[in-house]
């Protein structure tokens, strides 16, 4: 709940979207199926490559994008997108911890990581987490971009400083460190 939280925020400051969305959002509007199909699809294909690399899915893999669906649904019904530029500013910048800790939470719980972060892990090592989920978000967003996705300030927050801040989190929020061996495929 608190990664969707996050999102919601993040939504809500209406600034852009995070590379893994703006991804989906391409494919959708080039291939005119409709953005579950082609979330769910990313999204197993993600995990499927993901597990070949040793990163095993888990129940958190599964319930992870159910919890955030639920809880932006709700808060994107709940709230508004301001009107002032300042407070998005501001909602954009809150995002990103509450992104960090909640993203680190579920990965810390052990359950297994959803589509994007399974595939940020599964190259951890030799390429840190902070960096292949950067990567990942950067490669979502341009690919996505070239195929009509949107992208904004917000896109480029996260591509540069959420991997480096979950990171931060597991290593300074006491119990939300998460196991970074790979696993037996």
């Amino acid at each position: 709940m608190v990664l969707g939280a996050g999102v919601a925020l993040f939504l809500l400051a209406s600034l852009g979207s995070d590379g893994y969305s703006t991804l989906i959002s391409g494919l959708t509007d080039t291939s005119g199926l409709p953005f579950m199909v082609v979330n769910i699809s990313v999204g197993v294909v993600f995990v499927i490559m993901a597990w070949l690399r040793g990163t095993r899915p888990g129940l958190g893999t599964v319930t992870q994008p159910v919890v955030v669906g639920l809880t932006v649904s709700l808060l994107l019904a709940w709230l508004d997108t301001p009107d002032s530029m300042v407070v998005r500013i501001v909602m954009l910048i809150a995002a990103v911890p509450v992104l960090a800790i909640g993203v680190a939470g579920y990965l810390g719980s052990g359950t297994g990581a959803g589509p994007a972060e399974a595939a940020a892990l599964a190259w951890d090592p030799p390429v840190p987490f902070r960096w292949s989920y950067s990567i990942l978000q950067g490669g979502g967003a341009l690919v996505g971009w070239l195929l009509g996705g949107a992208v904004g300030p917000g896109t480029i927050l996260v591509i540069l400083v959420l991997g480096p801040a979950i990171d931060l989190a597991t290593r300074r929020v006491p119990g939300l460190v998460y196991d970074r061996t790979p696993q037996p495929a």
